[in-house]
C-alpha cells in the first residue's frame, strides 16, 4: 500500500479551514500529489438537498443510495463510520487532508484568525505549524501568515519527507 500523510487542518468554526484548503490543493497538486479531503462535520447533516433524487431517496427512509455518471461518483449510507474507515477509501491519495478534528491526535495546521479565535485550541503536541492574522501570538510551532499558502505547503512538503 502506498505511503500516505495525513494531515488535519483545524481551527474554530469559521476560522478560514475551508478556505486554506481549497487554496493549498493546486500547491500540493503543482508537486505532483494527489491529494483528497475528509471533512469532518460535528453536527448531523443533510447529505443531498431534497429536490434531488438521491436526497428524495434519503428522506423517502432509504438506508443508501448512489449516484454515478461515469467518471465521477457519490456514495451515501447511514451508517457509523469515523476517518479511519473514509481514509481507507483513498489508497491512491499522496496525502490526505482532514477537515476539523482540532482534539485528535492527528498531525496539525491550526488557523487562529483575529475576530474569530485568539489562541490556538488544538494540543500543542499535536500542532506543525500555526496560520495566522493575530499579532504577537504564542506558539512553540511555527507560525505561518494567513496569506502565505506556499509556506503552509512547504510545512506540510517538510511533514512528508520525514515520515
Amino acid at each position: 500500500m502506498k505511503q500516505q500523510t495525513v494531515i488535519a487542518i483545524s481551527g474554530v468554526k469559521n476560522s478560514g479551514k475551508t478556505t486554506l484548503i481549497t487554496r493549498l490543493l493546486p500547491k500540493l497538486q503543482a508537486h505532483g500529489l494527489d491529494v483528497a479531503v475528509i471533512k469532518h462535520d460535528g453536527h448531523t447533516f443533510q447529505p443531498d438537498p431534497t429536490d434531488t433524487d438521491t436526497g428524495k431517496y434519503i428522506e423517502a427512509g432509504a438506508y443508501g443510495t448512489a449516484i454515478f455518471d461515469g467518471e465521477t461518483y457519490k456514495v451515501i449510507k447511514r451508517s457509523t463510520i469515523d476517518e479511519h474507515a473514509l481514509i481507507q477509501h483513498f489508497p491512491e491519495a499522496d496525502v490526505i487532508l482532514l477537515e476539523g478534528l482540532k482534539h485528535s491526535p492527528w498531525p496539525k495546521i491550526e488557523i487562529v484568525r483575529a475576530g474569530n479565535s485568539e489562541s490556538p485550541v488544538c494540543s500543542p503536541e499535536t500542532l506543525l505549524a500555526l496560520v495566522t492574522d493575530v499579532p504577537h501570538i504564542q506558539s512553540t510551532a511555527p507560525i505561518i501568515s494567513i496569506d502565505d499558502i506556499d509556506a503552509v505547503a512547504e510545512i506540510i512538503l517538510q511533514y512528508m519527507n520525514m515520515n
